[in-house]
């Protein structure tokens, strides 16, 4: 079964250096986007991708981990979630 991601309610303890605004893209439109730049992106880049697609939840932290980087973490901001990642390589 695989691993399920909680939803921190309070504020993430990492602030993101680049932000990815994927509201009202629907999946796998906010994975793709972040596939997009993180393939660019430098080492180290902290990166938010912000979804209204509950979908990304889970999506984005399965394929970060998938990909060897570091997810740091699903924050609920109401009408959104902002879920934050780090390219490791």
């Amino acid at each position: 079964m695989p691993h399920v991601m909680e939803v921190c309610t309070m504020a993430l303890p990492v602030k993101a250096t680049k932000t990815i605004d994927a509201r009202g893209s629907f999946c796998p439109g906010p994975l793709m986007e972040l596939i997009g730049y993180i393939r660019t992106a430098p080492v180290g880049e902290v990166i938010e991708v912000l979804s209204t697609d509950t979908g990304s939840r889970t999506d984005i932290p399965h394929w970060t981990q998938k990909a060897g980087h570091e997810f740091i973490g699903v924050e609920s901001r109401g009408d959104h979630d902002a879920i934050i990642v780090r390219k490791t390589h």
